[in-house]
Order: C-alpha cells, then sequence, then structure tokens
C-alpha cells in the first residue's frame, strides 16, 4: 500500500489547470465584426474530449485482460479480475451512449455555424478508438475496403505508426480463442461429449420432423416443403459444426472467425454454463458480447446523430455520413461467433449427461 509523503491539492492531482484550459473553440479564435463565437461550439468540445477520456480508461482495463490471457496457461484465480475489468467496460459504454443525449442538445443549425472549421477533422482521427477495435479484435484487414480507406486515409504518418503496434500484437479475440481451445472436459478417456450432443441433435430434429409430419393435414404442400427445407437447412448448419473442412470454408468467407476447436469449447460453457467450474468463464464469453453489442448501440447513436445533424451531407472527414456510419455498425462486430452460439443450443433437459468423474472435477470437489 502507498502512503502519503506530503500535502497534496485537489486541483493539482487533477491537473485542473490543463484539463480545463484545453478547451479552445475554434470560432472564438477566428471570431470577427460579423461572426461571434459559437456558444455550443464548448459543448462540442467537451463530449468529445471526455470521449477519450473514457477510451483511454477502456484501453487500461483492456491492456490488463490481454496481459491476462497472453499466458499459456491462464489460472481460474485471475478470471476473476477479467469479468471485473470487463463489467466496468460495459459500465463505462452506457455512458459513452449517453453522451449522444447531451450533444443532441445541440441544433443542427447550431452545428452548422461552426462546422466548416473543422473540415478535414473526424472521429475517423480518434486513434484511441481505433486502438480499442484493434485490440478487441477488429483489425484493419477484417474491415470492409470503404472501411480500411477512411481507417487510414485520415490518419497521420505518427498515428498510423502508433496503431501498427496493436495490429502486429494479439487481439482479445485471438488470445480467448487460444484459452477457449484449452478448455478440457470434451475430450476424456470413455468419453466424448460430441458424439453424445450429436446424438441429442438428431433426436430433436427427428422429432421436428415427426411434429412436421403429423401436422401435415393442417399444411397446404408448400407449407410443408418449406417447414422440411427449413429442418433441413437446420441440419446443415448442425453438421457444419463438426466438418471441419465446412468450417475452413466458413472462416475463409468470413462467416465464421474462431477456430472449430476455440467454437465447440465455447459452446459447451454456454451449455453447461451451471457448473461451477464454468460459471466464470460463461461470465467472460457474455462480457464479450456486452461489450460488442454496445460498441454496435454507440455506432448506430452515432449514424442516427450524423443524420439527425447533416441529412445526406458528407461528414467532415469525407465520408458519406450517416451511411457510412450505419454500414460501420452492420459490418464492425467482432465476437459474432458467439452470437451465433444460440443457434446450436439445445433445452437443458436434453443435454447429454455428464459422466460422475468428470462432474466431479467441474464442481470443485476435492
Amino acid at each position: 500500500m502507498h502512503k502519503n509523503k506530503g500535502p497534496i491539492y485537489y486541483g493539482d492531482y487533477l491537473q485542473l489547470s490543463k484539463l480545463l484550459d484545453s478547451q479552445e473553440p475554434l470560432s472564438k479564435k477566428h471570431a470577427d465584426e460579423t461572426n461571434g463565437e459559437c456558444h455550443d461550439e464548448m459543448l462540442f468540445i467537451i463530449v468529445h474530449q471526455v470521449y477519450e477520456l473514457w477510451f483511454k480508461q477502456i484501453l487500461h482495463d483492456l491492456n490488463s485482460i490481454l496481459e491476462t490471457f497472453n499466458q499459456d496457461y491462464v489460472p481460474e484465480s485471475a478470471l476473476s479480475s477479467v469479468v471485473q475489468k470487463l463489467s466496468r467496460i460495459k459500465k463505462i459504454q452506457p455512458l459513452l451512449i449517453g453522451q449522444f443525449d447531451v450533444l443532441e442538445t445541440m441544433t443542427p443549425m447550431d452545428f452548422l455555424e461552426f462546422r466548416d472549421l473543422l473540415i478535414p477533422a473526424s472521429g475517423f482521427q480518434s486513434v484511441q478508438f481505433r486502438e480499442i477495435e484493434i485490440k478487441l479484435g477488429l483489425g484493419t484487414g477484417d474491415r470492409l475496403n470503404v472501411d480500411r480507406e477512411f481507417f487510414l486515409g485520415r490518419l497521420s504518418e505518427k498515428d498510423k505508426t502508433k496503431l501498427g503496434e496493436p495490429e502486429s500484437a494479439p487481439s482479445l479475440l485471438k488470445l480467448v480463442e487460444k484459452w477457449l481451445e484449452r478448455v478440457p472436459f470434451t475430450q476424456i478417456k470413455n468419453f466424448n461429449f460430441w458424439e453424445e450432443y450429436q446424438k441429442a441433435v438428431e433426436s430433436i430434429l427427428r422429432d421436428d420432423e415427426a411434429t412436421i409430419m403429423q401436422n401435415s393435414a393442417s399444411l397446404s404442400d408448400l407449407q410443408k416443403k418449406a417447414q422440411l427445407e427449413n429442418l433441413e437447412v437446420t441440419r446443415s448448419t448442425f453438421r457444419s459444426l463438426f466438418d471441419e473442412r465446412a468450417h475452413e470454408e466458413l472462416i475463409e468467407s468470413k462467416q465464421r472467425k474462431l477456430s472449430q476447436k476455440a467454437i465447440l469449447n465455447a459452446l459447451f460453457i454456454m451449455l453447461y454454463r451451471d457448473e461451477p467450474m464454468l460459471a466464470q468463464p460463461f461470465q467472460v464469453l457474455t462480457s464479450m458480447m456486452d461489450i460488442d453489442e454496445n460498441f454496435t448501440t454507440w455506432r448506430y447513436r452515432h449514424a442516427l446523430l450524423a443524420q439527425r445533424m447533416l441529412g445526406t451531407k458528407i461528414g467532415t472527414g469525407g465520408s458519406s455520413g450517416h451511411q457510412y456510419l450505419k454500414r460501420a455498425a452492420d459490418n464492425n462486430r467482432v465476437f459474432i461467433d458467439l452470437f451465433n452460439l444460440s443457434t446450436f443450443l439445445i433445452p437443458r433437459s436434453r443435454l447429454p449427461v455428464i459422466p460422475a468423474e468428470i462432474k466431479k472435477q467441474m464442481n470443485f470437489y476435492v
């Protein structure tokens, strides 16, 4: 524990003289007899500075999480700290989203008074937010072509160089993939969970087919055909879980990101989340989905703000404004594989029974 070695003054500790002197509206700097300072530019600056402060805290926690997962073995005791830091990021995100409510107290005409002074600066140049995206797992190569252009083309050479380091380091997505691949329990002597799981799935699908056939009298031929075709698509989707070649094709087409083994073990955690040994891994996975969802919501709110302020005008950074931001919200998802695991969940009552010896290991028995 650190101890105080002398008196400290509140303003000095927080460096308030630096912080509160860092708002310099351009409209005030360029004011003349015709155009004075734009009152709402101060709000615009403060909101964006607060964003950057919260981004700094998110990176502080994210770097610690990355350090924990960047090991050959992640002790169970370390997961508690990971969950705590992920939870803090989740608590910060509603504050980020809520700032749009404050920014929207500025009218479009108030914004237009100083908007031209900002060109070509834009949110594309928030290096901290780009660093967050990269460290989560949204690398430059994962973006759409137009997104890559705006991602790199609006940055200074210094900032491009700065982002090169996280680009070359393993992201949270990749580190968690390696961690998931090491999850035990599914392949143990005299017990192959996935064989039992596939039997349960086939039983469920046969029941579904029987239900369709039993109700065929109340269905038209077209409806019956459609339901049977949907059932076959479901069978095919389940089969893709266990077909290594099919899985690799899905990765190549960017429909999946995680390795087959990582996805299977993540599914096992989802299915048996109630077992004590899997409770914290489940919290890790759901927290990462929450963070992904919150950033998607943040991007949508940003897109709506752009439309509210600019309509169909281009953004200050040269993008198509609202349309670009909406497209980015749709495509810049990191943990989409975890969301899609719900496709493969089955009722608890149909889950394969875990052998007593393995269940004992999953319950911290001595």
